[in-house]
């Protein structure tokens, strides 16, 4: 054990003081937050040049009842198409109105003088449906028809609630969904680039220090499992450390925005909600989604869950496929080669983040049941259905599993290990993978 720890301690010390680690450790909670913040910056300040739009209208209806904006602008012109097609090239676009367009909705033309986009498209299809409709309202004769369709237009917000009977009979907890699909899409990509880059630099440490020499000197004081073991959890303690970092910046960055940007009103009807009051009370200018997703995100009973299955999750999952990685690194000479035998370790963690789409979806569903226990999927599955609050039970089980399959990978990891490190100048088959692990010591 003590030459172990001084494995673990050399591979955690010669990671740790790089600068791509400190650099990793530090920008990425902010890249992250960044690419959250980017695309609202982007819509903010993306504000297209106003677009001029000659509108030829023969049926004399959809002209007059164009709305412009701050982008479009309407300019209807008595001539006809082909004329505006050749008098007006300066402009944006033309848009030709066909006779038949009461009856016959596809007899709508824009001929654009400069590039054109979906969602100026439609933009203006949208409203030529909507006075197409209007129209063919009015037919029917009802009196004071905008006034009764304006009256019965419905907004509705569906709160969601944890349905928990308390002793004290208070009221039901308050969550958000959207809060749980972010989280769930947040933690796959996190297990998912965890166990790729992380158990890919164990097997290219195995690979450097066999094309060295230096496992064949280590050996001759170290026994090969206790080597293999070192460096597994040497790694799996920078990135056990990479993500609590990760944890500390995110939750310290995420209370600074929440009590200096966040609206008086809302922090008020936070403060309220904490304090025992019902949503329903609330005014109903306040936004109910934005609201729980915020009393989501501020319960520490349900990030500790969260942060606490992550880490047992990523320390289950690593040492999994780091050991196998490591017996991919041992058995040959160059990263190369490890290529067509690392590719049967990568497919079921690929599969992973396709199982994740159907958790988003159901995450009650029989694939994303299943596939939650089957070890080789359970840490980036498991972890996509946590923040829909998965019953403790499946959690413990999974994890059980898990770490149970762990320790049978090690054992045939390390048979592996053993016999690949002394190997040179020939890359195995996984038959021949498979024959190594049944050998006798």
């Amino acid at each position: 054990m003590n030459k172990t720890a001084i494995i673990i301690g050399r591979e955690f010390n010669e990671r740790v003081r790089k600068k791509s680690f400190i650099l990793t450790t530090l920008l990425t909670p902010l890249l992250m937050i960044a690419l959250m913040v980017a695309p609202v910056l982007i819509m903010e300040y993306s504000e297209g040049k106003e677009k001029r739009i000659v509108v030829v209208d023969e049926s004399g209806i959809i002209a007059p009842a164009l709305q412009n904006d701050g982008e479009m602008i309407f300019e209807p012109m008595p001539v006809t198409v082909e004329a505006a097609r050749s008098a007006f090239d300066t402009h944006f676009a033309i848009l030709h109105i066909g006779k038949e367009i009461m009856t016959n909705p596809s007899d709508a033309r824009l001929y654009t003088n400069e590039a054109s986009s979906i969602n100026i498209e439609t933009h203006i299809a949208n409203q030529i449906e909507s006075i197409i409709e209007s129209e063919k309202l009015k037919a029917y004769n009802i009196e004071n028809l905008p006034q009764i369709l304006s009256s019965i237009e419905t907004d509705v917000t569906l709160q969601s609630f944890k349905n928990q009977v308390s002793e004290s009979d208070e009221e039901a907890v308050s969550s958000s969904s959207a809060v749980a699909t972010v989280l769930a899409y947040a933690l796959s990509f996190m297990l998912y680039m965890f166990l790729l880059i992380y158990g890919a630099m164990v097997m290219q440490s195995v690979i450097e220090e066999k094309n060295n020499r230096v496992l064949e000197v280590m050996v001759s004081s170290v026994r090969p499992f206790d080597m293999m073991m070192g460096k597994i959890l040497g790694v799996a303690s920078v990135a056990v450390l990479q993500i609590v970092i990760w944890i500390v910046l995110v939750a310290v960055v995420g209370y600074v925005v929440v009590t200096t940007m966040l609206p008086d009103e809302l922090a008020a009807a936070v403060a309220m909600i904490k304090q025992g009051a019902a949503i329903e009370t609330m005014q109903e200018s306040t936004d109910i989604g934005l609201l729980q997703a915020i009393i989501t995100l501020t319960d520490i009973g349900y990030l500790a869950r969260i942060f606490a299955s992550l880490l047992l999750f990523v320390m289950g999952g690593f040492l999994m496929y780091a050991a196998m990685f490591a017996a991919v690194g041992s058995a040959v000479d160059s990263p190369q080669d490890a290529q067509q035998l690392q590719t049967p370790i990568m497919l079921p963690i690929i599969l992973s983040l396709f199982i994740m789409m159907s958790v988003i979806n159901d995450p009650t569903s029989s694939l994303a049941y299943w596939f939650s226990f089957i070890p080789l999927t359970s840490p980036i599955v498991m972890m996509a259905r946590i923040p829909y609050e998965v019953p403790l039970w499946e959690i413990a089980v999974s994890l059980i599993i898990l770490y149970a399959t762990f320790a049978a990978t090690v054992w045939g990891a390390a048979k592996i290990y053993r016999v690949g490190i002394l190997m040179h100048g020939k890359k195995p088959s996984l038959k021949e993978l498979w024959r190594w692990t049944r050998y006798k010591y």
